[in-house]
């Protein structure tokens, strides 16, 4: 379990396809990977994965098919910049929300404003993501725990939502979110609507 609140960031040393699956070397600060043993779980732009090997500097994951396939990490080239995050320990606080990591979807951006000294980001999300996005509730965006400043429910088509969200001056100076239109983002929606909504299909 983790909270949004991205601890630093690491960089994409190397990426290895293996049988259809894929080993990811992050490169990080030695105080962050002293931090982490083999078997921990830890938040790599909002995806939940085992630490497999930790080296002073790095630490090296294995990345299923079903993880490469519901987020944008099959795609990733050495230097991508991510957030990481361990995860939380009983008794922390709880900065942003609950996030397990279990990304939902992909959305992609579609627009960018300055804001004051903020940044306001616009993603588009499917349909299967849109029905749990409300306005000032919270959604998890590669790995950062963000409030959602509005929706815009999309008609015909494939349907789905655009949403905004505000980055503010200490979010862009600690976390990988440098978006432009077209980038792809990781995207988890809040558990308790997740599970609400799962309720009410099973109510009789």
């Amino acid at each position: 379990m983790f909270t949004g609140i991205v601890q630093t960031t690491g960089t994409v040393h190397r990426m290895e396809k293996t049988n259809g699956d894929f080993r990811l070397r992050i490169a990080a600060s030695a105080g962050f990977t002293s931090t982490v043993k083999a078997g921990d779980s830890v938040s790599v732009h909002g995806v939940c994965l085992s630490a497999a090997v930790v080296d002073p500097g790095a630490v090296t994951f294995d990345v299923s098919t079903e993880t490469a396939a519901r987020t944008v990490i099959s795609s990733w080239t050495a230097g991508a910049k991510v957030n990481l995050e361990t995860a939380m320990r009983a008794g922390d606080p709880i900065g942003g929300h609950l996030v397990s990591g279990h990304v939902d979807g992909v959305a992609t951006v579609t627009g960018t404003a300055a804001a004051g000294r903020s940044m306001s980001v616009t993603f588009r999300a499917s349909q299967s993501i849109a029905r749990f996005i409300a306005a000032k509730g919270a959604v998890c965006v590669d790995g950062v725990s963000l409030t959602v400043n509005s929706v815009r429910d999309i008609a015909g088509g494939a349907g789905g939502c655009e949403f905004t969200v505000n980055l503010v001056p200490h979010t862009m100076g600690a976390a990988a979110v440098e978006y432009a239109p077209g980038a792809r983002a990781n995207v988890e929606v809040d558990m308790i609507a997740r599970h609400l909504a799962r309720l009410v299909e099973c109510a009789p």
